[in-house]
């Protein structure tokens, strides 16, 4: 069914269009803006809380700047819906996470108005600065601004980027997006700060007389910056002496303001646009605003619901009439538990993910032993290597794309101290809808480098369990062990702890004519190919490496004595991975053997389901079959 957009979205087909309302039509272009991301995510699924928060802050931007000359840098993406409505995207915005459809995120190769790629946050005042100086080096005196989220402030790149930008005095405008949120409840000192200011007696009470003098500033002309002086100084000697965080890295800060006033937003925007120099708007927006069930809800429930009634606010689960295996990452988050219960050293750090991560569960059990360190991978990954030098055992769980953030840590800090941290990444291998940013495909090849470092995926649950067992039972120092996004395929999945020997794999499966050998929950597309095989009368041995580094050397003598045909299958890329460790094995070694390498090749996959991305990589169960039918009868044709 078409979803239809209101009388004055409709017609407007990029922000040119929204331009030529008038102030009082802004109001309804929001009401209708926010009813059609409603519509669309309700029965498509997507980011919803996020984006649903700066639909005033979306129109208002698009209205008072001329964009796509004036450069737009969001931050994350997960607010940037109604951007792409407006932006020439509203026609196809029900395609977006949709395989070969639009992203979730803004892209630069999807509109000239997605001025900077994301999907990582933290990214966007040092993205607008760079073009701001590039700009400037080029006499070309456009404005650039950075939306960013109060949670994306938490990592340490955005500090770099204030601290760099006070010094350039270039043309910048940084939107702080503050709703207390990022996925989770945010955390630490700096909300505690932005609360501060946000809530001071002090502040408020001589909030209005500032913003008076600041309405006035376009009506003075050539005398704007003095009256943006005077502005200052009233700001410094009425607010609350913390306001000068930001005034120390040399930004003139406004607000807060209610970012829910789409009137009152552009006469500030519009005021600000004729102050020079890098300028800092704190504007209060509540996630899910407008939306009754969202600003009453959970909100981290609401961030990304899937598909619900928008009537009611019922969120539609499938549901299935037989038990259903659990997702990985709760396989995680109850067995940290369980062992944080037999082992007292055990403690669980997440940046900013403990929900995304289901380290939740041991933050409900043992509050003092869990820690959400807000998004700052790089300070997540030390603070565990802190906390492993006293002889705790942190389990430091990160998503797998998240964890290139904090490479130079992992190298430095951790591995190369030999320190005992336990790095569990989440969203191994293809991500599914969220595409390219949150692939994890590159961590079996940038982990297998990194002297003293164990590099290790299981195939089911109880595999993984017994991986998280066996990595804190004794130092072996630092342990990786990756799975992936979503369901496993064990229903009783919770089977006593098993110690097992590092650096080995199993087999899973014996055989005579062909060897698999697989790492990871791919595994299981092999089991599904075999089946098949079997019935062909195609004789499989499949093997499960389980380790990566160390490499299972014993069975790969069995494996390269008996067999001259052989397959390596990975979620992961080729280049460096498991295959190129066999293929290293087997060269090292002087065997000779027909060995393919099934992977993800050195390109970028985009977003789609799971299954559909599985078949265009070739590591599904058909490219199995293929792969070894394909081997099969070269070896007959040969023969013949």
């Amino acid at each position: 069914m078409e979803i239809k957009a209101g009388p004055l979205l409709e017609n407007i087909v990029t922000p040119h269009d929204l331009r030529k309302l008038n102030e009082r039509q802004l109001k309804q272009v929001c009401d209708e803006l926010r009813q059609y991301i409603i519509d669309v995510v309700s029965t498509k699924g997507g980011h919803f809380g996020a984006s649903l928060g700066v639909v005033e802050l979306t129109v208002a931007l698009h209205y008072v700047f001329n964009t796509p000359t004036d450069q737009l840098v969001w931050d994350v993406g997960h607010q940037a819906y109604g951007h792409k409505i407006l932006t020439g995207r509203r026609a196809n915005f029900a395609t977006q996470r949709v395989y070969k459809g639009l992203s979730g995120f803004p892209k630069r190769s999807e509109s000239e108005y997605d001025t900077f790629g994301v999907g990582h946050s933290s990214t966007s005042i040092g993205a607008a600065l760079g073009m701001a100086v590039a700009n400037r080096l080029q006499n070309d005196n456009r404005q650039h601004i950075a939306v960013i989220g109060d949670g994306a402030m938490t990592a340490g790149m955005a500090f770099e980027a204030l601290n760099h930008a006070g010094v350039e005095n270039s043309n910048l405008l940084v939107v702080l997006n503050d709703n207390c949120m990022s996925i989770d409840p945010n955390v630490g000192a700096l909300k505690e700060y932005l609360t501060d200011i946000t809530t001071s007696k002090t502040y408020n009470k001589a909030k209005d007389k500032i913003w008076d003098l600041l309405g006035k500033v376009s009506k003075f002309g050539p005398n704007a910056q003095e009256i943006a002086s005077k502005i200052e100084n009233a700001v410094k000697t009425s607010l609350l002496s913390q306001s000068n965080m930001f005034e120390s890295l040399s930004f003139r800060y406004f607000g807060p303001v209610d970012g829910h006033d789409v009137d009152y937003l552009q006469k500030v925007l519009a005021d600000l646009k004729d102050i020079p120099g890098p300028k800092i708007l704190h504007v209060l927006t509540k996630k899910g605003k407008g939306y009754k069930f969202s600003e009453e809800g959970n909100e981290t429930v609401w961030h990304a619901p899937g598909l619900f009634n928008k009537d009611t606010g019922e969120i539609i689960k499938v549901t299935s009439a037989s038990p259903q295996p659990p997702k990985y990452q709760e396989v995680f988050g109850h067995t940290i538990v369980e062992l944080a219960e037999m082992n007292d050293k055990i403690v669980g750090i997440t940046p900013a993910m403990p929900s995304g991560s289901s380290l939740n569960i041991m933050m409900k059990a043992m509050p003092t032993r869990a820690f959400d360190v807000g998004i700052a991978e790089q300070h997540a990954v030390t603070f565990s290597a802190g906390m492993a030098t006293q002889g705790m055992i942190p389990f430091c769980n990160i998503y797998s794309s998240f964890m290139q953030r904090a490479y130079d840590q992992v190298v430095h800090d951790v591995a190369l101290q030999k320190l005992h941290v336990i790095f569990c990444l989440d969203r191994g291998g293809l991500a599914g809808a969220d595409g390219p940013t949150h692939h994890g495909t590159f961590d079996i090849a940038y982990f297998r480098c990194i002297p003293n470092m164990i590099v290790s995926a299981p195939m089911n649950e109880e595999e993984l369990r017994n991986l998280m067992y066996t990595a804190q039972a004794e130092n072996h120092g630092p342990f990786s062990i990756r799975y992936p996004r979503g369901n496993g395929v064990m229903v009783n999945w919770k089977t006593p702890f098993k110690l097992l020997k590092i650096g080995t794999g199993r087999k899973v499966k014996d055989g005579n004519d062909i060897a698999v050998l697989s790492i990871g929950h791919i595994g299981n597309e092999v089991t599904k190919a075999i089946e098949t095989l079997v019935k062909q009368g195609i004789s499989v041995a499949h093997y499960d490496m389980r380790f990566a580094k160390p490499i299972d050397e014993l069975l790969l003598h069995e494996v390269f004595t008996k067999f001259s045909k052989v397959i390596t299958i990975e979620d992961g890329c080729i280049m460096g991975g498991m295959g190129s460790a066999v293929i290293e094995f087997m060269v090292d070694n002087n065997y000779t053997a027909q060995v393919t390498r099934l992977g993800i090749k050195d390109e970028w996959i985009e977003h789609g389901e799971p299954a559909q991305l599985y078949a265009e990589c070739n590591i599904d169960a058909n490219a199995v079959i293929v792969s070894v039918t394909k081997m099969m009868n070269k070896g007959k044709s040969q023969t013949a």
